[in-house]
């Protein structure tokens, strides 16, 4: 899925047997979610996207739609996967589609669409008016899955990472607690910040890598749902602790878009560990956070 993985364990004997597992999870993953390969589920359905033809779908790949959806709803619309067609129009292509054969895709519903993403008349069936990039709650979901799996094979003190994402169980072999860095959204070589988070996930979204130029416009991925152009909202990242990495994900987003003005409110209301960097360089946390904070470069 574009993503590095590390598993990290003192599991011993067990650890070859959970590295297949996660190595196995992330492969049947992308082979459903990606919208980068050609035999992918995803490009499949997505193909249909707009044509009122319904598409049946693994359980895993209906998993992640019917997720999406949910993250669309609780998030008042801020994370919502029908961004593809923006993420292709500046530049950040995947699979070529057919969407001029369905117009209906095209379509960008002034201030966001907030209509369901997915009709579903039966299990394993689902039909799509727009199609849909799953990067970001991908990744998390595999994540989840993956984990699930390493403590099936027997493994329940580990840390899997899977480009920055992380899912953390019990104890690291040197004892203690896992330590994670905030990574310098400048780009430096040390973190801003060292945490401590209990069992569960930390997951990050910043506009540090993928950021490019586009007609001489400086753009990146993580859009606006609402405008379909990249946020430029004042903040560089944001990350998120929390007990499941695709909420992490669906939440680090969420709270990227509120933008430098509203992160610290929305962030503390719905009770989030959040660490949030803005383009100044200026680190900040919520209570929650600061909780789980161990070091710091220089005090917000």
């Amino acid at each position: 899925m574009g993503s590095p993985l590390r598993l990290t364990t003192a599991a011993g004997a067990c650890a070859e047997a959970a590295w297949t597992e996660v190595v196995a999870e992330f492969a049947a993953s992308d082979a459903a979610l990606s919208r980068f390969r050609d035999d992918a589920e995803l490009v499949g359905l997505d193909r249909a996207a707009g044509t009122g033809r319904e598409v049946v779908v693994s359980r895993r790949l209906e998993r992640a739609v019917i997720a999406a959806d949910r993250a669309r709803r609780l998030t008042d619309g801020r994370f919502d996967p029908r961004i593809l067609v923006d993420l292709e129009r500046i530049g950040d292509r995947g699979v070529p589609l057919p969407l001029m054969a369905s117009p209906s895709s095209l379509v960008r519903v002034p201030g966001g669409d907030t209509g369901p993403i997915v009709c579903r008349h039966a299990p394993g069936r689902l039909r799509l008016e727009r199609p849909l990039d799953l990067g970001g709650i991908g990744k998390g979901l595999a994540l989840r899955w993956a984990a699930a799996r390493v403590e099936h094979a027997g493994v329940h003190d580990f840390l899997l990472d899977a480009g920055g994402d992380l899912v953390l169980r019990g104890r690291p072999p040197e004892g203690g607690a896992w330590q994670i860095g905030i990574e310098d959204a400048a780009g430096g070589r040390d973190p801003v910040a060292v945490v401590e988070p209990p069992d569960g996930a930390v997951a990050t979204s910043s506009i540090r890598r993928r950021r490019w130029d586009h007609d001489g416009q400086a753009v990146h991925h993580l859009i606006d749902p609402r405008t379909g152009e990249p946020a430029w909202t004042g903040l560089a990242a944001v990350t998120v602790a929390g007990p499941d990495p695709a909420w992490a994900e669906v939440w680090s987003k969420t709270l990227f878009l509120a933008g430098r003005a509203g992160i610290a409110d929305e962030a503390r209301r719905r009770g989030l560990a959040a660490w949030w960097i803005a383009t100044d360089g200026t680190l900040e946390m919520t209570p929650a956070a600061r909780a789980l904070t161990t070091w710091v470069a220089t005090e917000a």
